[in-house]
């Protein structure tokens, strides 16, 4: 039985070295090689264009614009030398693409951090972010593209290296780095360099062990291949434990955001709405910011909700949930509250994020349509439509949004549809209230408010009390009860 065996072992070694590994022009493979992997003004004016539109697509954010940088790919042929150089134990090729690499790459990020200086756009966006925490996955990604990208160059097949460039994305990370230079971020720099070495180890390594694969090298020893192997096997070890403990954290927010919703949303009765979740997972502890639309308020719920979520979760929580009372009986007349204000530590490193994210958690919308302007201190946002909620309730979230971004000058703008509030007139007195809200409503949306119904003299001071009060209005038509329109737009 073993010897059948070794006679089978050997038959496809015969076969595999006749029909695979001999139907390779190894000397055309290498020269192709050569000529690719080293530097030259053509490598170096690639290295430029391509640091330059990956930049601006992760500025933009524009996932087509990267695509297009992806495809220039001109640090992938020294990585590809390298490996090679690795396989054959040629010590001039190996200098020559880790010359080659090194300088591109340096290149390529001291680009990035003039540009990102200039640029009047220094926000981190959906793709840099993307780009900052890399996991066991990305590894895979680049050893199984780096597998795609030898044998394509080894068989012979160009167009193969179009799709693993894309794949791998090599030049978008470094342009990262450069970022997290430009705007002093060490979480950017450290995740984004690390996930670019992540993709050139693995490359490099990948391609040396499918060129042993193929014939390269074999006339080195049993010594040298064994070596190979081990450096091979030791470069991913090292690697897998940052990229593990990333996965392990994805994993865990992921688990932790569930949790944390399904928590706060069974704490309050079922006629509750979560309107908006924010969650600091970096903070220690763990910083839960939440806002509740519930017909009852609960006093409790803080203390409890935080309780419970440290159980399940086995890490400190630090949570607080705003609670706005709608009352469904109201009728659609305005009666929120806020159970307390939220009391938040801000973060030095990312102030502007966080002054965004908490304006969005306080006005129930998302945070990326949120704008800053560092330069007058100013933040603007549009409330989100909140159920039973009217002018009075969307200014009193503006007054509260200040108070909790005091270091900022806040606008909150209520929505499109929002219901003007009712002005009453007692004794010939009118309700200065509701023309403050019916005023802060024009002034945020921009809108001309028609004062229609009641009588002449009614209908102009009203209008003139909007006016005084940095309002636009005119005085309407006559008929039925005072009223406050939306005058429409053409």
């Amino acid at each position: 039985m073993t010897a059948t065996t070794a006679e089978g072992r050997t038959k496809a070694r015969r076969w595999w070295s006749m029909w695979v590994v001999g139907g390779v022009d190894h000397d055309a493979v290498l020269r192709q090689i050569a000529e690719d992997s080293g530097w030259s003004g053509r490598y170096a004016f690639l290295i430029v264009v391509s640091a330059a539109i990956s930049l601006l697509g992760l500025l933009m954010p524009s996932v087509a614009v990267l695509i297009g940088a992806m495809l220039l790919s001109p640090l992938m042929m020294p990585i590809i030398g390298l490996g090679f150089g690795i396989a054959t134990l040629d010590t001039r090729e190996i200098r020559r693409a880790a010359i080659a690499l090194v300088a591109g790459a340096a290149i390529a990020v001291a680009l990035s951090v003039v540009l990102v200086s200039l640029s009047p756009i220094q926000t981190i966006t959906s793709e840099i972010a993307g780009r900052t925490r890399p996991t066991l996955f990305d590894l895979l990604v680049a050893l199984l593209s780096a597998v795609a990208g030898a044998y394509a160059l080894i068989r012979g097949r160009g167009g193969t290296v179009v799709g693993v460039a894309i794949a791998i994305a090599l030049m978008p990370p470094l342009a990262v780095v450069g970022f997290g230079i430009a705007t002093l971020n060490w979480t950017v720099f450290s995740g984004s360099l690390l996930l670019f070495l992540t993709n050139a180890i693995t490359i490099a390594l990948t391609a040396a062990l499918v060129a042993r694969v193929y014939g390269f090298g074999s006339h080195l020893s049993p010594q040298h291949t064994g070596w190979q192997l081990m450096l091979f096997v030791v470069a991913l070890g090292v690697l897998s434990v940052p990229l593990g403990t990333g996965l392990r954290q994805i994993a865990f927010e992921a688990v932790a955001q569930r949790q944390v919703r399904d928590t706060i949303r069974d704490r309050f009765p079922d006629a509750s709405r979560l309107g908006q979740l924010d969650i600091d997972y970096a903070a220690t502890p763990i910083r839960v910011r939440a806002v509740v639309l519930t017909p009852k308020l609960d006093p409790q719920a803080d203390r409890v909700l935080a309780a419970d979520l440290q159980n399940r979760l086995g890490r400190r929580i630090d949570l607080h949930v705003d609670q706005l009372r709608v009352d469904p009986a109201a009728g659609g007349v305005e009666a929120a509250q806020i159970a307390r204000a939220a009391v938040a530590t801000p973060d030095p490193d990312r102030e502007q994020q966080r002054a965004l994210a908490d304006l969005a958690l306080i006005a129930g919308s998302d945070a990326a349509p949120a704008q800053a302007d560092p330069t007058t201190r100013t933040l603007q946002a549009t409330a989100a439509p909140l159920p039973g909620l009217g002018m009075v309730g969307y200014r009193a979230l503006e007054v509260r949004a200040q108070r909790a971004l005091n270091a900022w000058q806040v606008r909150l703008a209520p929505p499109a549809d929002a219901p003007l509030p009712v002005v009453a007139i007692d004794a010939g007195v009118i309700d200065s209230g509701a023309l403050d809200a019916a005023a802060w409503g024009s002034a945020r949306l921009g809108r001309q408010i028609s004062i229609d119904g009641g009588t002449a003299s009614q209908r102009r001071a009203v209008a003139e009390g909007i006016v005084a009060r940095g309002g636009t209005a005119i005085a309407g038509s006559a008929g039925g009860a005072l009223r406050l329109d939306w005058v429409a737009t053409t």
